[in-house]
């Protein structure tokens, strides 16, 4: 009986550190889908900005794809759909490093390892650097 009891603690221990696994594989996936979209907003948007000031027209426009449907709009615009779609992909993508942190320190000590030093560290933006540079 005691036999028993301990087997269902070990599986359902098992159970979380495979959760929290999958978690962590989940969000890097994500990761590299974002980034693979961010990669492909950022080279339309150089193909749009070299076209449109090739072009030097205010009025010139660009075939953009929304979903299944293609729409004839300003380039300026779609430059600035491209941009603002950049920045948020961008925030997403942090967010998920954000949070990936936490769960990576959860795991290693579900599974008993060493807590990684500096693994909480931080980079410093960019007003950060130009005061300490200053120091």
């Amino acid at each position: 009986m005691e036999v028993h009891k301990q087997v269902d603690e070990l599986i359902k221990e098992y159970a979380a550190v495979d959760a929290v696994a999958v978690d962590i594989i989940s969000d890097k996936h994500q990761m590299v889908d974002l980034d693979a979209k961010r990669n492909k907003t950022r080279e339309a948007l150089r193909q749009l900005k070299s076209t449109h000031s090739s072009a030097k027209k205010e009025a010139s426009k660009s075939w953009v794809c929304f979903g299944n449907t293609f729409i004839k709009m300003h380039t300026t615009e779609c430059v600035q759909l491209l941009e603002k779609d950049q920045t948020l992909l961008t925030s997403e993508i942090d967010e998920i490093q954000r949070g990936l942190k936490p769960k990576v320190a959860e795991l290693n000590k579900m599974e008993g390892r060493a807590e990684l030093k500096g693994f909480e560290l931080k980079g410093m933006n960019i007003e950060e650097m130009l005061s300490a540079g200053g120091q």
